[in-house]
């Protein structure tokens, strides 16, 4: 089954905490020297138009990023993102989207490498003329959570990694900790991104408790609701379960989170942190 297509979301709430928290890994691995791999498991498109196609027909950037890009009074983790989608995009207009791959390809270094993974066939297609593969880019049509077993251990020993799976399938809700838990076997000290949905349709509770029990005494868990669950059908926000975060992620996110709840919550909604340490 391949019928999802994130152009229909690019730069929708979901989006806004995603790469949000991207950022703030990526651009903390940089604090040294080392050479360092992203791995990102369903890639996307990599660049997304906002002013046509799919994206303009369901307009859900109207529900994300459309409200901080004029922003001047956003945190600093915030005005990091924000930072960023400018720079795919001309000062008087918001047109352009950039999805986790090509964030981190903007981000990353010489010395660093991305591998990325898409397996819907024309959204491979996209990603390939976005960012055409290179030395330092790697890329493949297919299931990045069975890459995994092949890239881990990393061969610098430092590695990000990003699964975000469009959750179309129940199955997908037992193969993400099925995959982590193998990649943590083979590489414990990576630092793992997984996002997830917040639906009105399914109780994510016992999903998340197996996540927070396969990351060990390091992860965090940063929510965002941009209205309450009962008050609509759909996602009515979403969550990034971090294992081995920066040590300067859970100050960030304290000061973050409130902030994009404010200003994307418009019928309400919260946010939330929880750590290991809590």
């Amino acid at each position: 089954m391949l019928s999802y297509r994130h152009a229909f979301h690019a730069g929708n709430h979901a989006d806004v905490l995603k790469h949000t928290i991207e950022i703030a890994v990526l651009e903390y691995q940089l604090r040294k020297d080392k050479p360092f791999w992203y791995i990102d498991t369903h890639a996307g498109a990599g660049i997304y138009r906002l002013d046509s196609g799919y994206a303009a027909e369901q307009g859900e950037y109207d529900t994300g990023v459309s409200h901080l890009i004029d922003a001047d009074d956003a945190p600093a983790l915030v005005q990091a993102y924000i930072d960023m989608v400018r720079t795919f995009n001309t000062p008087d207009a918001l047109t352009r989207y950039p999805g986790s791959a090509a964030i981190a390809a903007h981000i990353l270094r010489d010395t660093d490498m991305l591998w990325l993974y898409e397996l819907h066939p024309t959204d491979y297609k996209y990603l390939a003329q976005t960012l055409p593969p290179t030395r330092r880019i790697r890329m493949e049509q297919s299931n990045g959570l069975d890459a995994l077993k092949r890239l881990l251990p990393p061969t610098p020993r430092r590695s990000c990694i990003m699964i975000d799976p469009p959750y179309e399938l129940d199955k997908e809700y037992r193969m993400i900790p099925e995959a982590l838990s193998d990649a943590l076997r083979r590489f414990a000290t990576g630092t793992y991104m997984v996002w997830y949905p917040l639906l009105t349709t399914r109780d994510e509770r016992p999903f998340l408790k197996r996540l927070h029990a396969l990351g060990g005494s390091d992860w965090l868990d940063a929510r965002l609701c941009v209205r309450a669950d009962n008050s609509g059908r759909g996602m009515y926000g979403s969550g990034m379960f971090v294992i081995n975060p920066p040590w300067t992620l859970k100050d960030q996110l304290e000061d973050a989170l409130p902030y994009l709840q404010k200003r994307l919550g418009a019928y309400g909604g919260s946010c939330d942190l929880i750590c290991s340490q809590n």
